[in-house]
């Protein structure tokens, strides 16, 4: 769960950064917004999910 909030608080940041500095219209952010919820809905979201936990992991075995 914890992975899950850490990431959605990432992507607000990144959807509004792009929409105060890239010109991005907030339209097209509440549009990319519903594609996700119709995403998790979707069949494919389980292999999502395991694809983003899978990216999670590499990063947190990355030594710096």
């Amino acid at each position: 769960m914890a992975l899950s909030v850490s990431a959605v608080v990432l992507m607000l940041v990144i959807v509004w950064v792009l929409v105060r500095r890239s010109g991005l219209k907030l339209t097209h952010a509440i549009v990319c917004a519903l594609l996700g919820f119709y995403l998790a809905s979707s069949s494919i979201a389980p292999s999502i999910q395991q694809v983003t936990a899978n990216v999670a992991g590499m990063i947190n075995g990355l030594k710096l």
